[in-house]
């Protein structure tokens, strides 16, 4: 009786129905706090600093992405039961031959500015499943073993075009698969080595791969990628102008086979990205319609410093993470501070804790100082106050503008100290 799900061999290995606050409590993660750090040389401190790049405080709406992440993927399961041999016939059919009575598969949206965790809070929520692979010993209606994909998640090709689109996913497939199966064959292999590919034709052979191992989810990143933004110069250029720059869509294959992937083949989506990119793909009704189905979840900047969330749930939370012998205390013109040199960025906001420390190891005086950071923002962050000083004026002109500086999560770290010199 508590279990809804109760029979179908799909969801028996997605573990418990958790509850927002088992979600939660789950999702968070504090590093180790430094202890005797005065016994510990500066230069080892900085490994152990290094950690804050874990550093996770879910958030509520992190909460609310977890119940809609499972909403999807339980109850979509519920549909394709492979006990049915109606599942199988709909497998096997041909996209102008597929009718069924019931709703498209659900979909739902994650929209934040660059470096907001809306990416980090849907994947630290998608491996909250015990496994991203199920092996089935035996497999109804089939002869055998069986493999079910929980969950694929890939970033929109930076091109925008569908064979870049299939060719990621292909790749994510066979990656997942090596892992869980050392040795197995490439499955895909031939068709991306294939040099006269068709872009069309790649995407449905990934899609009967994902729908005979039951993918339960499909997590697309990136979305703005599928949209041409003009150039920075001519953002630029245009920065005064009265009305927002119009994205253009690269390939309108890659939208249509999207809403097929839902419509036709009950496979849920869900969508993430910048507010630009979001505002485009969700620009036609039809379209918003669709892809928030399930939900529409928005990550926002921390913007207000004596905001309980910010200061008490995450700021104070951070300060933890002083490895000096002489703390800075947080006040509550340190949080005005921190939201002034970045914008209220989480990813932005841990960056500087980390090189503020790199100034203050500098010192001979074993300390972190408000001007650590104030230096650290002019000199490690230099590269991005563009974005930032956009950010905090709200103005979308701006901000589009911007929006490309602020580079997500693997980027934003690989040329973090890269952009400057020695201090």
């Amino acid at each position: 009786m508590n279990d809804p799900y109760e029979g179908n061999i799909l969801t028996q290995g997605l573990g418990p129905i958790l509850s927002r606050q088992q979600a939660l409590t789950m999702l968070l993660y504090l590093p180790p706090p430094p202890r005797d750090v005065g016994k510990v040389p500066k230069h080892i401190r900085m490994h152990h600093l290094m950690q804050l790049r874990d550093f996770h405080i879910p958030s509520v709406e992190g909460g609310r992405l977890i119940e809609t992440i499972d909403l999807m993927i339980r109850p979509n399961y519920r549909y394709r039961d492979p006990k049915s041999a109606k599942t199988w016939r709909e497998l096997n059919a041909e996209p102008t031959a597929h009718k069924t009575p019931r709703a498209p598969a659900t979909a739902a949206v994650v929209v934040g500015h660059s470096g907001s965790g809306k990416t980090e809070a849907i994947l630290r929520g998608l491996n909250l499943y015990p496994q991203q692979i199920i092996a089935h010993e035996s497999f109804p209606h089939m002869v055998g073993k069986h493999v079910q994909m929980v969950w694929q998640s890939i970033d929109v090709p930076a091109t925008g075009r569908a064979v870049d689109l299939a060719a990621n996913l292909m790749i994510a497939w066979d990656a997942t698969m090596q892992r869980y199966f050392p040795g197995a064959p490439n499955r895909f292999e031939a068709a991306i080595a294939n040099n006269r590919r068709n872009g069309q034709k790649l995407l449905d052979e990934w899609r009967q791969v994902a729908s005979s191992h039951f993918l339960g989810l499909l997590h697309l990143d990136e979305v703005q990628n599928f949209f041409r933004l003009q150039s920075l110069e001519k953002r630029r250029k245009h920065a005064k102008a009265a009305e927002s720059m119009e994205l253009s869509i690269v390939e309108d294959q890659c939208l249509k086979w999207i809403l097929t992937l839902t419509n036709t083949w009950q496979i849920p989506l869900l969508l993430s990205g910048t507010p630009d990119g979001i505002g485009a793909l969700t620009k036609r009704l039809s379209n918003l319609e669709r892809f928030v189905s399930s939900g529409y979840h928005q990550f926002p900047l921390f913007e207000d410093a004596t905001s309980p969330i910010f200061f008490e749930g995450f700021l104070k939370q951070l300060a933890n993470y002083q490895f000096v012998q002489k703390r800075l205390e947080v006040t509550p013109d340190f949080a005005s501070q921190i939201i002034e040199l970045t914008g209220g960025v989480p990813r932005i906001i841990i960056a500087l804790w980390i090189a503020a420390h790199r100034i203050a190891f500098e010192r001979k005086e074993d300390s972190l100082r408000i001007e650590d950071f104030i230096r650290a923002s002019a000199t490690y962050l230099a590269p991005i106050a563009p974005a930032i000083s956009a950010l905090r004026s709200k103005d979308p002109q701006r901000m589009s503008r911007y929006e490309d500086l602020v580079a997500r999560d693997d980027g934003f770290w690989s040329t973090f100290w890269s952009s400057v010199g020695s201090i």
